[in-house]
């Protein structure tokens, strides 16, 4: 099994948040069920910081949040996410993720 972090991008407008989008997120997170080893972890506000200083993040470029799953492999990963109501509000950038450390 390999870990994939889904990476929510675009802050969703006041009126995309209502409950009923709510309501289809945490469905679709109890659809996904035990492969989502970290569920929703949302983000505040962000700012970009390059050598040129600090700048304002676009909001359709803006991270949102991220969960992640536990899969057999990418493509697992993908057909999770294509059912994830975010992508009405925004995009979701799938990445394996690697482990690092002793013996690894």
């Amino acid at each position: 099994m390999a870990k994939f972090v889904l990476v929510y991008h675009g802050r969703p407008a006041a009126s995309h948040e209502s409950t009923g989008q709510k309501e289809r997120f945490m469905e679709w997170i109890d659809s996904v069920g035990t492969a989502l080893v970290s569920p929703a972890n949302p983000f505040g506000p962000s700012k970009l910081v390059t050598t040129d200083g600090v700048a304002d993040v676009l909001p359709a470029e803006a991270l949102s949040g991220y969960s992640v799953v536990e899969v057999d492999d990418l493509e697992a990963a993908l057909d999770i996410v294509k059912r994830c109501p975010f992508l009405e509000v925004g995009s979701i950038e799938v990445a394996q993720l690697m482990e690092m450390g002793p013996g690894k």
